[in-house]
Order: C-alpha cells, then sequence, then structure tokens
C-alpha cells in the first residue's frame, strides 16, 4: 500500500556521515546526480555561480521492506555546492565588471539598445545597472558643470533649471521599461516556481507510490517519464529545493537499486550519462584557453548546472571522472585567485590616494566668506577634487563603506555652508527687492512730472540709491531695472523734446541780448545821450529777455557787464554810484527768477553777516589801541589800525546802503 504524499516514509530518509579524512581537503568524490535547482545568485548576476570542490561525505543507506542497498549519497555535497556558489558569485559581481568608465553618453545609450536587442533576462540586469550608474554620472557632471557656469554668471543656485536632453529621456525610456518587463519576468517566474513545486510535489508523490508497488513492466516507462517530467518542470523555490530533490534523489535510487531486473537497464543509462559528461569535462579543459577570464566562468557555471543534472555515472568511472571535471575547473579557479592577488597593491594605492584627497576636503570644512565669487572660486576646487577621486581606481572591499561615508560627509558639509550663504544672501535679495519696488513708485509718480530741473534732481538722487541699492533676485532683476529706467527714460525724454522747442527760444534771446549789448556800446562810443535812466533801461530789457543756450550765459554775462562798465564810466558816475548801480540791476535781474525771495533773504543774510563781522572786527582793534604804548613804534601801530578802522567803517556804510537798497525790492 502506497504511504501518504505529505509523509516521508523510513525508506525515503537518507542518513549521511561524513569520513575522517585529511584536514583541508575537499573530495574528489563525484556527485551520482546533481541538485535540481540553480543558485538564486545566476538569476541576478552576469558572472554566474562558479562552484567550488564539494566536500567528501559518506555513504548512505536506504532501507526498504525487501531489501536494503548502498545508494551513493551526494545530497550533502550538492547543498555545499549550492551554497558555495552564492558566496563565489558575489565574489565575481564585485570584483568582475564591464569596463565603460570611457563611454560617453551617447556610446552608453547605444550600447543599452544593444544589450535590450538581445531579450530581456535577469542576467542583464547587473549589466544595465552599471551603465545606467556610468550614464547618470554623466548627466551629473553635465548639470554640475551647467550650474557651476550659471553660477559663475552670476546666477543663484535656486534659480536654476536643467532640462534633460533628449539622449536622457530616451535612456531613462529604456531603462524603465526594461526594469518594468523585469519584474514581471521575476514574478511571472516566481509564480512559475510555485507551479513547478506543486507539479514536482505530485511527481514525487507519483514515484513514491511506483517505489513502494509492485513491479509491472511497464514500470520502467512510467519511472522514466517521471525523470524527463522533473527535468522539463524546471525550478522551485529555494526554501524547498533541497530537501524536495533530496527526497527524488532518493526515491530514484531505490528504484534502481531494489529492482535488479532492471539492472542493466540502469547501467546503460549510466554509461549514456558517462558520455554526456565525458563531453562536458572536455569543454571544461577547453575553456583554460579562454581569453576573457568572465566569460570563462560564465561558460564554467554552465557547464556545472548542465553536469550536476545528467545523472549518475558507472561507479567505478565516477571518481576518476569527477577528478577530470574538477581540475578542469580548478584551472579557472586559479585564474580566478591569480587575478584578485594581482590587484590587491592596486587597491591598496588607490585606497591611499583617496584617503589623501579626504585630507585636503576636510579642509574646506570650515570654509567662511561674504562674496559670491570666493564660493565659487572654492567650488571649482572642490569639483576638481570629486574628478580626481571618480578617477581613483576600486579599492579593498572591507574599506570602500567606510571611506565613501567620510569623503562624501566632507563633500556635503562645504555645500552645506554654502546653502546658507546663499540663503541669507536671498533674504538680502528679497529686502532690496521692496527697497526697488519703492524706488520705483516713486520714479513712476515722478515721469510725467514738468519741473524739469527739480524732477531731474530727483531722479538723479532716485538713480544713485538705485546704483547702491545691492543685489536684488535674479529672476526679478532685469524686470525691475527695466520698470526703473523706463520710468527715468520716459522723465528725461520728455525734457528733451521741450528742451528742443525751449531752445529755439533761447537761441532769439541769445540774438536779443547781444542786440542790447550792441546798443550800449554803440551809446558809449557815440557819447550822445547818456544817463542812467537810459543804461538802467537797457539793463531791464537786457534781463527781461529770458534765458539764452547753456553754453553761450557765461559769455553773454561777461559782454553785458564790459559793456555797462564802459558805459558808466564814459557817463563819469562816481565809483560808489556805480556800484549802487550795477547793485541795482543786478537785483532786477534777481527780481525776475521764480526763486527771487529766497535769493534775496540769502543775500540779505550775506550783507548783515558782513556788516557784524566788521563791527566785531572795529571793536576788537579799538580795544587793541589802548595796549599800546606811547612809542614811536606805537604810533605807527596805532595809525594802522585806525587805517583799517576807516576802511570797514566805510565798507559798513556801503553794505548799509545796499540793505536799503534791497529793501526796496
Amino acid at each position: 500500500m502506497a504511504k501518504k504524499s505529505s509523509e516521508l516514509s523510513e525508506e525515503d530518509k537518507v542518513t549521511t556521515t561524513p569520513k575522517k579524512g585529511v584536514k583541508g581537503k575537499k573530495s574528489t568524490k563525484e556527485p551520482e546526480s546533481i541538485q535540481e535547482e540553480v543558485s538564486p545568485v545566476a538569476d541576478v548576476l552576469d558572472l554566474e555561480a562558479v562552484p567550488p570542490k564539494p566536500k567528501r561525505t559518506k555513504k548512505a543507506v536506504v532501507k526498504s521492506e525487501d531489501v536494503e542497498v548502498q545508494v551513493s549519497s551526494t545530497i550533502n555535497e550538492i547543498i555545499s555546492l549550492t551554497e558555495d556558489s552564492d558566496s563565489a558569485s558575489d565574489y565575481i559581481k564585485d570584483q568582475v565588471v564591464i569596463d565603460i568608465s570611457g563611454l560617453n553618453k551617447t556610446q552608453l545609450l547605444d550600447l543599452v539598445k544593444e544589450k535590450l536587442a538581445l531579450g530581456i533576462s535577469s542576467q542583464l540586469d547587473k549589466v544595465i545597472q552599471e551603465i545606467k550608474v556610468a550614464f547618470d554620472q554623466c548627466v551629473g557632471k553635465e548639470k554640475e558643470a551647467a550650474l557651476q557656469q550659471f553660477l559663475a554668471d552670476g546666477g543663484v543656485a535656486d534659480d536654476f533649471s536643467y532640462r534633460p536632453q533628449e539622449e536622457e529621456k530616451e535612456f531613462n525610456a529604456l531603462i524603465n521599461e526594461f526594469r518594468r518587463q523585469l519584474y514581471s519576468l521575476r514574478k511571472d517566474a516566481e509564480k512559475q516556481k510555485e507551479k513547478n513545486l506543486q507539479a514536482k510535489t505530485e511527481l514525487l508523490n507519483k514515484l513514491r507510490v511506483l517505489v513502494d508497488g509492485e513491479e509491472t513492466n511497464s514500470s520502467i516507462h512510467v519511472v522514466k517519464a517521471i525523470q524527463e517530467n522533473w527535468k522539463a518542470i524546471g525550478a522551485v523555490p529555494a526554501s524547498q529545493s533541497k530537501a524536495l530533490w533530496a527526497s527524488f534523489n532518493a526515491l530514484m535510487d531505490r528504484y534502481y537499486d531494489n529492482r535488479s531486473i532492471y539492472f542493466e537497464l540502469k547501467e546503460l543509462d549510466r554509461k549514456k550519462n558517462l558520455e554526456s559528461k565525458v563531453e562536458l569535462c572536455e569543454k571544461a579543459e577547453a575553456l583554460s584557453g579562454q581569453a576573457e577570464l568572465r566569460d570563462a566562468i560564465r561558460l564554467l557555471n554552465d557547464l556545472h548546472e548542465e553536469f550536476k543534472h545528467i545523472g549518475p555515472v558507472p561507479r567505478e568511472e565516477q571518481e576518476a571522472l569527477w577528478q577530470r571535471f574538477k581540475a578542469a575547473s580548478d584551472n579557472i579557479y586559479d585564474r580566478r585567485k591569480d587575478y584578485f592577488d594581482g590587484q590587491k597593491e592596486v587597491f591598496k594605492k588607490n585606497l591611499e590616494e583617496k584617503e589623501a584627497l579626504i585630507i585636503q576636503l576636510n579642509s574646506y570644512g570650515g570654509f567662511k566668506a561674504d562674496r559670491i565669487k570666493d564660493w565659487n572660486l572654492k567650488t571649482k576646487e572642490i569639483l576638481e577634487i570629486q574628478k580626481a577621486w571618480e578617477k581613483i581606481g576600486p579599492i579593498p572591499k572591507e574599506s570602500g563603506k567606510e571611506i565613501n561615508k567620510s569623503f562624501w560627509a566632507a563633500f556635503k558639509q562645504f555645500f552645506h555652508n554654502k546653502n546658507l550663504f546663499f540663503k541669507e544672501l536671498d533674504e538680502i535679495r528679497a529686502s532690496n527687492l521692496k527697497k526697488a519696488e519703492e524706488l520705483i513708485a516713486k520714479a513712476e509718480e515722478l515721469k510725467e512730472n514738468t519741473n524739469w530741473q527739480g524732477t531731474a534732481n530727483q531722479l538723479v538722487k532716485l538713480q544713485q540709491e538705485w546704483k547702491n541699492l545691492g543685489p536684488t533676485p535674479e529672476k526679478n532683476r532685469d524686470a525691475l531695472y527695466k520698470r526703473f529706467k523706463e520710468a527715468c527714460d520716459t522723465f528725461f525724454e520728455n525734457r528733451r523734446n521741450s528742451s528742443k522747442e525751449a531752445d529755439s527760444e533761447y537761441e532769439q534771446n541769445l540774438k536779443k541780448k547781444q542786440g542790447i549789448i550792441d546798443s550800449i556800446s554803440a551809446s558809449t562810443k557815440s557819447g550822445k545821450d547818456l544817463s542812467e535812466e537810459a543804461l538802467s533801461s537797457m539793463v531791464v530789457e537786457f534781463n527781461a529777455t529770458g534765458f539764452v543756450p547753456r553754453k553761450f550765459i557765461k559769455e553773454i554775462q561777461s559782454q553785458f557787464k564790459g559793456a555797462v562798465e564802459e558805459y558808466l564810466e564814459k557817463l563819469g558816475s562816481s565809483g560808489v554810484n556805480r556800484e549802487d548801480f550795477l547793485f541795482r540791476q543786478n537785483l532786477n535781474r534777481i527780481q525776475s527768477d521764480p526763486n527771487s525771495v529766497k535769493t534775496f533773504n540769502k543775500k540779505e543774510h550775506g550783507i548783515r553777516k558782513q556788516i557784524s563781522d566788521l563791527e566785531n572786527s572795529i571793536t576788537l582793534w579799538r580795544n587793541n589801541l589802548e595796549f599800546f604804548a606811547a612809542s614811536k613804534t606805537a604810533d605807527k601801530l596805532k595809525d594802522q589800525f585806525e587805517v583799517k578802522i576807516q576802511k570797514a567803517e566805510e565798507e559798513i556804510d556801503k553794505l548799509k546802503k545796499k540793505l536799503t537798497i534791497l529793501k526796496e525790492f
């Protein structure tokens, strides 16, 4: 009677006891049947796991109700093979990589397309990931270069915007599609493994019933069909693989060993397996001539996977065959070991170079500056250190995490300080933005004003304040300046248009004033009808004529003053009368000015101050006279002071007379 499928019969249990042997040496025993499942590492690596040398184990004893036979147990070898292959594959994964350091973005994009054209597979994931890292580094360098150029041109990091190029969009689209398909592939694979587990469990139960049942003529065909179906089903979840395969292997050995009637068929099958494994040995030996170590390891993984699935060979050939296959594998292992041993010194030197760069980078951690230029200069130095870091090759794996952490911590500290500086700068720019808007509002209020001189002075003052304003936000800077400039330009354009109209009038005034000067000069030369009244009339007319072009003001005033003085000299007026006349005419000229009241007040204040100063001087001089002794020298000093006092009193009289004249206006 068949046992329940969920229970493992006493006959199915396998007991293994390792042999005592020489310490450190591994088994030379070939597995009769290799573990069914492939190491999970092979699903994700380009370089698949290479099984190391298996450990020697003892033969297992399988008990049956009818017969007790010895079966070559290789279950422990298979388990060790699978577990060690994971670590070996990880080691290769870490150390053997595709050299794509010299490729640019276009070449990396083409490489991705080339790889994806071969079809989506788990083995392709590592290669695609390496290409993406290199591509992202290229993009990062271009973006950083664009940012530094933007900052060097006066830009602000917050205002910087980097638009992906078409190559980047195409590359990212390919990567996303690859990941989507790979994810779907793996999900399907996991689902398939669960289905495979169920299918293999059913085969295992069917095989157990067949092994424990009575022999029939068709049982051998059923077993063969089960074997083919088992191999065709494929992988199952790794957690179930070892136990499932151990049970299947034990049941198969029981079937062959417990039924002597089919021994010859079994031996024939073993001979066919021998031929297949000999062929695999020849292929493994040929790998010693493979130039690329990575390719040799990948092919050797495939051969090991195929070797363990072929099945048992005649016992007398088993040990020699395994030794031959193992020797071919060891040649590849030795090449791998030599490669990594040769890289140790290189990795050590790379580590020393990176440690030196970290020391250099740490000196920038406390950098402080008040100018963008200084920060930009230091940023360029930091980026040069980063480039030097990226050029250095790999370092020992055990030091990688700590050394990278130290470098990027110092790197980030500098840019943290830089960000704080620009944050403070942004606050200043925000404050200046408000001030700029206030200046613009004032300028826009004045732009239509027709008080040309006063408004011009106010706008010039606003322009000076704008010049001393300081930095404003980059995104607003041009717009703010444009508004301020438009307001100022509007006023000055209006003034220029007004000046064009006034220029014509000024030219006419110049000609009229020149005619008055000519009339005064002609009267002076003729000497006829000379009088103060006539001269006053011409002076009043001259002052009332209005403005002349700016470039002729001094010249026309000089000509007018000379003509008047010649007239007065010809008239024969005294010096006092002449001075009073000129003063009066000057007041007449000032009276026509819109700011005449202010000017008169200023003149009056000046005259009164002169009178006060002279009176104080006279008082001082008279006090000094009282201290002079009665001597010839003292008399001489007294005379000098008396002359000064007399001249000062005369000047006071003139000034008081000017005050009297000033009150008339």
